[in-house]
């Protein structure tokens, strides 16, 4: 079977790395808005609210927020099906925890969505994505605090009601089992010397799961035609060697990473973690009824990040460690690496949709995968960016094997920073995604001006035939 005629190519981004206008139209400050910049060998710092003379990338973005108009007439000259973005929490509920939205908020993102649908593109709405208003940081102490559940459903409720009609695919939080490696980014947690990491992390997550599913309850509530999904982040893993060890390591973090979606979508705890926590001396507090409600809002859809898989030893070993999204293990000799150190593995996407839909048995979807790299601008102003075209022909290339030859539904694909934005990792520009090119370098300096590079095109032609041509 080939692809569907409904596939919903696109691409994605998250608000906080592109929309800049960070304090403007009584938008509030997020968790990334105290993040400065670092680069590939030095980690950005979170500063305590913003401290004048520090540089924070992601206060300008890419300036979204004053041309998604000339950035979504590009997407639909590409052919866009879908363009998956977020909510900025922090600019419909500037604080967090106000009972009634900031209405300049609202009203935003009822233009942009408008301008979505005035060509046909569907937008893909994530609810919070590494975005969370820094006000409830400073508060309550972010996630590790019960009342952020029903300040997330009141959100929920407001955009729910406020974008029906315009939005029908929604996801809740952008890769919740990052919490685990880095809980800054999804969970605004910034772990204390006299805490216990794992039992803040572990409470939090929880805290993460019953606001996931009141979201789902009540989308599906305000409108039966909501589609609402988890967001993991996930790629296969690989035991370094056949020894039962290296094999046990790698399912291991394979149990690790996938405990989140377990929760989310089969509406349980798995037996694994609860042992896990349980050997820890975790006790996660619940409330009456948080069993139940994890049952009944399980997500439609499992929505993830894909690009790269990874590698777990069991024993000592000499292979030095690789680089990756949030997670990573020991290099695989047998792959290439991008110039930041992320490997190279189209298969692993096969395998990775093969392991989660014969798991959850729901269809996917693959909102992020894609190749940092630096890109050039030649004399003429154009941008050859071969290896990019390169990475995505493979990958596309995996899932419609996938899809045709395993049987997996697959809802679309959307490559992240279709449009070049602040990397969330490092804070820079130089790590370019898009196929649209944007005039501003690690420093904040550059026109903003918008290029087409020579992937554009490709992906236009890809869009075009749905995924046949693919040269």
């Amino acid at each position: 079977m080939a692809l569907p005629d409904n596939f919903l190519w696109g691409g994605a981004v998250a608000a906080n790395q592109c929309e800049g206008a960070y304090n403007e139209d009584g938008k509030g400050l997020s968790v990334a808005d105290v993040m400065t910049a670092g680069d590939a060998h030095t980690k950005r710092r979170i500063t305590d609210g913003v401290i004048p003379g520090e540089y924070y990338p992601n206060h300008m973005g890419i300036d979204f927020y004053h041309r998604y108009k000339e950035d979504v007439k590009l997407f639909a000259e590409m052919g866009f099906k879908c363009f998956r973005t977020s909510i900025a929490w922090s600019r419909l509920f500037p604080q967090g925890d106000e009972s009634e939205p900031n209405p300049a908020g609202v009203r935003f993102y009822h233009d942009l969505f408008d301008e979505l649908h005035k060509y046909g593109i569907e937008p893909v709405v994530t609810i919070s994505h590494y975005e969370m208003p820094y006000g409830l940081v400073k508060k309550y102490g972010a996630w590790r605090d019960r009342r952020l559940v029903d300040f997330f459903e009141n959100y929920c409720r407001v955009i729910f009601n406020e974008y029906k009609g315009k939005v029908k695919y929604w996801m809740t939080f952008n890769e919740i089992n990052a919490i685990e490696f880095g809980p800054w980014n999804p969970a605004g947690l910034d772990i204390r010397p006299d805490e216990n990491r794992m039992q803040v992390i572990y409470q939090a997550a929880h805290h993460q799961f019953v606001a996931s599913a009141k979201a789902v309850l009540l989308g599906h509530k305000i409108d039966p035609e909501n589609k609402i999904g988890c967001m993991t982040l996930f790629g296969v893993v690989y035991p370094e060697t056949c020894h039962p060890l290296d094999a046990k390591a790698a399912d291991d973090m394979m149990a690790t990473m996938l405990a989140f979606a377990d929760v989310q979508s089969r509406g349980e705890y798995p037996q694994r973690l609860l042992k896990k926590l349980e050997r820890a001396g975790i006790t996660i507090q619940k409330e009456p009824g948080d069993d139940d409600l994890l049952r009944r809002g399980t997500v439609d859809y499992i929505g993830f990040s894909y690009y790269m898989s990874m590698v777990q030893a069991g024993r000592p070993t000499e292979a030095g460690r690789a680089k990756g999204n949030v997670v990573a293990g020991v290099v695989n000799p047998y792959l290439p690496s991008s110039e930041w150190g992320w490997q190279v593995d189209p298969m692993g996407l096969r395998l990775t949709m093969r392991l989660l839909y014969e798991r959850y048995q729901k269809p996917l979807f693959i909102v992020e995968n894609g190749l940092g790299a630096t890109d050039t601008v030649e004399a003429d102003g154009s941008i050859h960016d071969s290896y990019r075209i390169d990475y995505l022909r493979q990958h596309i290339q995996a899932f419609k094997a996938a899809v045709e030859e395993d049987g997996i539904p697959l809802m679309g694909y959307t490559p992240w920073g279709c449009i070049d934005l602040i990397s969330a990792g490092t804070g820079e520009m130089k790590k370019r995604y898009g196929f649209i090119y944007v005039d501003r370098d690690n420093d904040g300096s550059g026109t903003l001006e918008r290029r087409r590079k020579d992937s554009f095109y490709w992906y236009k032609k890809v869009i075009a035939s749905n995924g046949e041509d693919l040269d």
